[in-house]
């Protein structure tokens, strides 16, 4: 059965291009002008994926669209389609559930790998129908984790070693796009529960009136025992990410699971016994979220038995040429295509580049880049003007 998509943009150009070239990839494709009209065929289509601009003129804007899908359809795949100077608003929609962003200028070889990429994580996306087992939660994390020799990722090595060593909950900080989810897979991986479940939940996702189903478990329609997250991970590691956005009834079920060491399904008598270790992270300060109200003390107390800062990528630089030929042999695989290493011109570029959107933007500028280039070389002409002109601007400034 094709997929469903639905375009919401309102450049009616844009959807007469998305809407032939996805229909031509074997896509089911519709579209919409308006945010407004998106959302009315949103509702009787269902659609497995949308692309939605960040820029309407109706009033709403991809944020919201988005927030109004998730109460909707939390399941629903989102990809955000914004300017290259909204990176940070592209980065600040993917912590609100969107998967991925686009930047314009529209590249249609991007979008079909963006799209498809987020198809090949659909099935690992568990909703009430069906239970997933652990080791297809680990599937939607590429976890290979790339060790670099800035100072600053020296630091956070030594305590992703030590945090390892122990059976300690752990709260990971830093920015979005920093690269939490691979952290905590990696601490998974050198701790001693290494050959039991690594389980993620996108906090951020969950609805408050059926997140406890999702987190505990409960019985279906048909007196079936649909697994909760906890459950899945029992023996090794969960990790919540963006725990922050739980809610307090939530949070408040996690803290007795901590002390008691059981957990009731939702809705059911008696209880399980639970071995598992609890990784969270947060963009916020969940200090500050407990002195707002919005945190429960307690929780924080017992997460906080172990907390790592994972550095933005401004503050690795000398990490900057690793991970630029990382991401460039990867992309090179997925997308089969040969490219030459990057040139000094280029590697200047990237150095002097800020990075708002971190590892997250990094890969996504170089997944680009080759798919633009025309011959093996990626030249300033591949890049964004941003990025591009990084270099001359810091040349100006000295």
């Amino acid at each position: 059965m094709k997929k469903k998509v639905l375009v919401i943009d309102d450049d009616a150009d844009m959807c007469i291009l998305l809407n032939r070239f996805l229909k031509k990839n074997d896509f089911d494709v519709d579209s919409a002008t308006t945010s407004f009209s998106g959302m009315e065929k949103f509702k009787i289509q269902k659609p497995d994926i949308v692309l939605c601009d960040y820029r309407l003129e109706d009033g709403k804007n991809g944020k919201d669209v988005l927030l109004e899908i998730k109460k909707l359809r939390p399941e629903t795949i989102v990809i955000i389609i914004t300017g290259y100077s909204d990176i940070k608003i592209a980065v600040d929609v993917i912590r609100m559930g969107a998967v991925d962003y686009i930047t314009k200028p529209l590249v249609p070889d991007e979008v079909l790998n963006v799209v498809n990429q987020a198809l090949a994580n659909l099935t690992t996306k568990r909703s009430f129908s069906q239970t997933i087992q652990p080791k297809e939660k680990e599937s939607i994390i590429d976890h290979e984790y790339l060790i670099g020799t800035a100072s600053t990722t020296k630091e956070l090595n030594k305590r992703m070693e030590m945090a390892a060593s122990t059976d300690h909950r752990i709260v990971l900080y830093g920015e979005s796009g920093t690269g939490k989810k691979i952290i905590a897979k990696t601490i998974h991986d050198k701790s001693n529960r290494k050959e039991k479940p690594f389980v993620l939940v996108d906090c951020n996702t969950l609805l408050k009136d059926s997140s406890q189903k999702e987190l505990f478990g409960f019985r279906d329609d048909n007196g079936a025992i649909e697994k909760g997250y906890f459950e899945l991970a029992n023996g090794g590691t969960l990790f919540l990410d963006e725990a922050g956005c739980l809610s307090l009834e939530a949070q408040s079920a996690i803290l007795k699971i901590i002390l008691e060491k059981k957990m009731g399904r939702y809705g059911f008598e008696g209880e399980i016994d639970m071995d598992i270790r609890i990784i969270v992270s947060s963009i916020d300060n969940l200090q500050e979220k407990v002195l707002e109200g919005n945190f429960l003390e307690e929780l924080y107390h017992r997460l906080n038995e172990f907390s790592i800062y994972i550095p933005p990528l401004r503050e690795r630089k000398e990490d900057i040429p690793l991970f630029a030929n990382f991401f460039l042999n990867k992309t090179k695989g997925e997308l089969n295509k040969e490219i030459d290493p990057f040139d000094d011109e280029i590697q200047s570029m990237f150095m002097n580049y800020s990075w708002p959107g971190n590892l997250r933007e990094f890969k996504n500028t170089i997944r680009r880049a080759v798919l633009l280039s025309d011959n093996n070389k990626i030249s300033a002409g591949n890049l964004s003007p941003l990025i591009s002109n990084s270099a001359v601007v810091d040349q100006h400034v000295k």
